[in-house]
């Protein structure tokens, strides 16, 4: 039997067998998870639980974020199979499930940390390596938590247009532009080996991180930047956050709070790609509104910053 006479099998988010490789499925059918893969609450021997917060309340401007882990997901459907330039899949080498999406009670916002906190305590309690999608910002603030819990201060890897510390000392608020004010009051982040790029929004305090802000980026280019954060970081866990608006809104209009200036999808990808030495522990894409998207073009360009995401990942445990 030739490779064309084997039958294919649709629905692998459901019918999957091996969390590991990558089967063909067409493109444009078929039940969507996060690069086709299996959908389960089971973390036994899984490298990386992939899973949705789909959280907008905290945004303080254009909502629509709570619709964002669907849409990176269905834009990954052309991202299961060996990609440029590695020249295989994250899945060759990693175990990865589409855990699901946290569930939320959008009515009962007291409930949202903790909700947020105690999915993500689960999944780090495994020994999986946690990939999220947003939802707004804040999302990144309770998962931290989880992570602390476990690592201790962590190094923040921060891609965004604002640096998101500005003051809030309310412990019960939901704000996604502050939320590394209060990770920072609390412990949760080491200012030291903390560094934040592409940011283009002016803030009096930047509480000590390292900005590498998009203008430093144009002009220094992309290497000198993953060099720089690498120096910053060294071997201490680390946590990536990416903000689709790190991105221009040439490249991420699909987005709540878009800043002209900003990184294009090549400048992104290659200094993720710089950043195989890190010791990272935990990560996060966050802010795809698709109400403001254009031909879905900033859910494909989420949906490959988390695929490259995943090739790091690999390419450190290899």
């Amino acid at each position: 039997m030739t490779e064309l006479d084997t039958p294919r099998r649709g629905d692998l988010a459901i019918h999957r067998t091996d969390d590991r490789g990558h089967e063909s499925e067409n493109t444009y059918a078929g039940v969507l998870s996060f690069m086709r893969r299996r959908y389960t609450r089971d973390l036994r021997g899984v490298d990386v639980a992939v899973t949705g917060i789909p959280l907008d309340l905290a945004t303080t401007f254009r909502p629509g974020a709570r619709l964002g882990p669907a849409a990176i997901r269905a834009a990954t459907v052309q991202l299961n199979e060996r990609l440029y330039p590695h020249g295989a899949g994250a899945c060759e080498h990693l175990s990865v499930i589409d855990y699901g999406d946290c569930v939320l009670d959008h009515h009962r916002p007291a409930t949202i940390v903790p909700a947020i906190t105690e999915h993500a305590r689960t999944i780090v309690a495994s020994g999986a390596t946690m990939l999220s999608l947003g939802g707004d910002h804040f999302i990144t603030y309770p998962v931290l938590r989880a992570h602390a819990e476990k690592h201790g201060p962590l190094a923040l890897i921060h891609f965004d247009a604002h640096c998101d510390t500005w003051p809030d000392d309310a412990p019960d608020s939901l704000n996604h532009g502050t939320m590394f004010y209060k990770a920072v009051r609390e412990g949760l982040i080491d200012v030291k080996r903390s560094v934040q790029i592409g940011i283009r929004s002016w803030n009096d305090d930047f509480m000590g991180i390292e900005i590498l802000g998009a203008d430093w980026v144009h002009e220094h280019g992309t290497k000198a930047t993953a060099e720089r954060v690498l120096q910053i970081v060294g071997q201490h866990p680390a946590y990536l956050t990416f903000d689709i608006d790190c991105l221009d809104p040439a490249f991420a209009p699909g987005t709540g709070t878009p800043v002209p200036g900003g990184l294009s999808s090549a400048q992104a990808l290659a200094i993720l790609r710089g950043l195989v030495p890190t010791r990272l522990v935990g990560l996060d894409v966050v802010e795809v509104a698709p109400a403001y998207d254009s031909s879905e073009i900033t859910a494909l360009a989420a949906a490959h910053v988390a695929a490259e995401m995943l090739c790091l990942l690999a390419r450190q445990r290899r």
